[in-house]
């Protein structure tokens, strides 16, 4: 039986401990670490791969949500959320997680989870192996959740503005509009029609293709870097050579963002101007 490989978060000491537990009794589980908070999830999810993530929703700091709008959609292993509140899990299945599980967890129904990622990790549609949908799924599902919030604002003005005058990003976030300056995003990465782009600490989500928003980027200042991800070049603080010819690039305190072999070229020529 091929071993899945799973990353466990909880910021409860306690909940953890009966998580993993009750993992540690169900075959083909292994466990390659724990985390206790979003950004440390963020991390391991990078350095570790796991093929399942089991993600709480409720957390201090980075709320599980945000722990995968803060990761690189190719990189957004399957998940499985847990909670107590049964709102969140609602959520989450409405967004085709491979499931939640609510709090307190039963015994039965994780397994049931975990059968749930067996079978997906080991179908042979290539839409569900090759072309990873999570992250795309859980933006869809925050977008219509703040859609359903939003008020109708008259806009276009600021729009036009915007575009014509200070190269900004136009982003319409529940009941109001962010003019986010070109020069604050550190990193974008796509999820299918939309963007997320991190920015000062936040992640803001634009309802736009990665082929439009590069139109409106200056090419002189953003990469892209993997099929899915685009760099701010003035961020770069590190370029770090991992295997067969990928590299890290450390932008800031916390972001790492993984550089395909296909795009490694991008990173030689930055290197070689600097």
């Amino acid at each position: 039986m091929t071993q899945i490989r799973s990353l466990i978060v909880d910021d409860e000491p306690l909940a953890l401990s009966l998580l993993r537990a009750k993992l540690e009794k169900i075959e083909g589980v292994d466990i390659v670490g724990e985390c206790r908070n979003g950004r440390e999830a963020v991390d391991k999810t990078m350095d570790l791969a796991p093929d399942l993530l089991f993600l709480d929703i409720q957390m201090p700091g980075l709320n599980g949500f945000e722990v995968i709008k803060n990761l690189q959609s190719d990189v957004v292993p399957l998940v499985i959320f847990t909670t107590a509140y049964e709102q969140y899990a609602i959520n989450a299945f409405e967004v085709n997680a491979v499931d939640y599980v609510l709090k307190p967890i039963d015994a039965e129904r994780i397994e049931m989870a975990v059968e749930k990622a067996r079978a997906r990790l080991s179908s042979d549609d290539e839409n569900l192996n090759k072309t990873n949908l999570n992250k795309t799924n859980i933006i869809k599902a925050i977008d219509t959740i703040e859609e359903h919030e939003n008020k109708d604002i008259e806009d276009d003005f600021i729009v036009e503005e915007a575009q014509l005058k200070d190269r900004k990003i136009v982003i319409r976030e529940r009941d109001e509009i962010t003019l986010l300056k070109q020069s604050a995003i550190e990193w974008i990465d796509a999820a299918g029609d939309y963007c997320c782009l991190h920015a000062e600490g936040e992640t803001h989500i634009k309802r736009t293709t990665l082929k439009q928003l590069l139109e409106e980027l200056d090419p002189q200042t953003f990469k892209r870097v993997h099929r899915s991800t685009i760099v701010n070049l003035n961020f770069i603080e590190k370029v770090i050579p991992h295997t067969k010819g990928e590299f890290f690039l450390v932008l800031g305190e916390f972001d790492r963002i993984k550089v395909s072999r296909n795009y490694r070229e991008v990173i030689k020529d930055f290197l070689s101007h600097n």
